[in-house]
This record gives C-alpha cells, structure tokens and sequence, in this order.
C-alpha cells in the first residue's frame, strides 16, 4: 500500500498546482503510514529529486516523447502501470483540464472509487472519509470511500506546502502502453504568447460592465501589468464583445482558483461567483455599495474604477520596482 501523485508537466516544468498535490498526497502517506511517490510522464530537464522537498520519496518518471504532448488514453495506461508497480492504494491528482479527464478514465481502468474537489486530508480515524466542495463551490460534501482503491481530484489553493531539505530518488519507468492509445495524436499545438494563463495566473484582474466599453479598458489593463496578472471579465463583457470569450469567467466560461482575484466594475452575480470562489483572496471594487460581490469578497472598496484603478496601479509600480 502506497499513495502515487500525478505531478503534471507545463512546458517541462511540473505545475504549482502539482507541487501542491505532491505535498497533500505526502501528507496522505504520512497519515496511513505509508510511503508516497510521485509519477512525471514526458521529458524534462527539471530536478526531478528536488520534488523530495515536497514529501515524495521516490519519482517514476516516464521520459518518452510520445507523451509530451497530453494524451488521457496514454496517461491513463501509464497511471495504472505505476498503480501496479507501486502497489498504491490512493493516488492523488491535482483538479485541471487534463487531471480531471486522467482521474475519470483511470477510475474505469482501476475500478477504483473517485472524490473530486477534495479540500482537507482524509479523516481515517474510522475509514477513509473525504471532505469536497460540491454545487460549484457553494457547500461541502463528506464521502466515505471503501473502494480498495481511491482516486483523489485536489482543490487548487487549499494547501500551502511547507518545504523541507529532502531529495527523492528518480527512478525510470518504461512500461507497456497500446498504441491503440495513440489513435488521436496532436499535430500542432499553438500557445497564446505575451498572455498569463488564466487557469494558471496568481493573480487575476477582471472588469464588468461597470467598466462602461471596451474603449475604457486601459486603467485595467495597467494594474494587470504592474502586477504581472492575467486579465478576465464576466460574461455580459464577453456577451457584448468587449472582450474575447477566452476571459470569461464564471459558472458558464472558466473557474479560476489565484491567489488574489480583483474584481472591477462587476456586480457579483452568483454564476459569476461560481467561478472564483475558489480564490485565495477576493478584492472587490464597486461604487455601488449594496453590490451582492462584497458579502463575498475579503476586501472591497468602494468608490469609483476609473479614479481606484490608476491609483492601484501607481502603488504596484513603486512597490514592485
């Protein structure tokens, strides 16, 4: 019995959200007594014994080509390949796009139970009990798991990884995968330049209408650059074409967990809430103080954008200098 964390790549890099996962599923083992190690499919030149800061003792790491590029077929092969070497009985995943569609198809493949969104370290004082957000954040779920084998989706942000001095051992791992695997193949695959990733940033700011146009977009997109944040907006913005679709947030367009999510100009309407609530810290600006965005958010203020958003801007440049 051991627990396996997937620790996706980005570019060669393993991805923050990953690095949290590491550490959660580390805290795992350390609770079941057990030991934690972690797998990395595709080719890096990342220090890969360096994770062992993170709670693993031991990397697999699958360095084949083939799999840079992301393939849930493949992926799931090879998750359940590593389920068998290292007689695992929980594997953790952090929650994205890719994490999400792995965990499903290798919950089919391994007949294992499967918790998503989940938010604390299991209670294993009577079972395995996992606490999870559930309705798009909106309220908590507590399910115990009695599968043999249990397939964990983490929240992002809901740990904060406490780094030691220890080193993994790196391992290579070449096991058998179908090339029925490989029926659908990436041909080419274009990355939006000069652009912070939303799913990815640290730090959002997202406008509403209260930003009036899109001609009056500037003043955001200053404090965006100052603070090296992505930009987002909800969706009346995206709806009206002042700005592209890609920056919607909300229940309908992309849900974002950063670290701080700046919201100007925008009312707060539940399905937009149901998009950021995984956010770290919420900053909220609007003129209208009755705006149902402040019961949600840790900061508001109150008062005009175009006169609050120069001024921020201002502070971050001569903090950040």
């Amino acid at each position: 019995m051991s627990v396996l964390i997937f620790a996706e790549l980005d570019q060669g890099e393993v991805k923050v959200a990953s690095l949290e996962a590491l550490y959660y599923g580390a805290n795992v083992a350390q609770e079941l007594q057990t030991s934690a190690t972690a797998l990395v499919i595709g080719t890096t030149s990342a220090d890969l014994a360096s994770l062992g800061q993170y709670g693993v003792t031991k990397v697999l790491h699958v360095s084949d080509e083939k799999l840079n590029a992301a393939n849930a077929l493949a992926y799931a092969s090879v998750l359940a390949a590593a389920v068998e070497v290292e007689q695992a009985s929980v594997i953790v995943i952090a929650k994205s796009s890719l994490g999400d569609t792995l965990a499903a198809r290798s919950a089919g493949k391994l007949k294992a139970g499967l918790v998503s969104n989940v938010t604390e370290l299991p209670d294993t004082s009577n079972g395995f009990r996992v606490k999870h957000s559930i309705y798009t954040g909106k309220a908590f779920a507590i399910t115990e798991m009695r599968e043999g084998r249990k397939i964990l989706t983490l929240k992002k942000n809901v740990v904060s990884p406490e780094l030691s001095q220890a080193t993994a051992s790196v391992e290579s791992f070449s096991p058998s995968i179908p090339e029925t695997d490989f029926v659908a193949k990436v041909i080419q695959t274009e990355k939006a330049t000069g652009e912070i990733s939303l799913s990815d940033a640290d730090i959002i700011v997202s406008g509403g209408r209260g930003m009036k146009g899109p001609e009056h977009w500037k003043p955001l997109e200053e404090l965006a650059e100052a603070l090296h944040a992505a930009t987002g907006c909800s969706k009346p913005v995206s709806d009206l074409d002042w700005r592209p679709h890609h920056e919607h947030i909300g229940q309908t367009g992309l849900k974002v967990s950063p670290n701080v999510y700046i919201a100007c100009g925008i009312s707060g309407a539940i399905q937009h809430l149901a998009g950021v609530n995984g956010s770290k810290v919420i900053v909220v600006i609007n003129k209208d103080p009755e705006a149902p965005f402040f019961k949600a958010a840790d900061y508001g203020i109150v008062g005009d954008v175009f006169d609050i958003l120069p001024r921020l801007t201002k502070a971050a440049r001569e903090q950040l200098v």
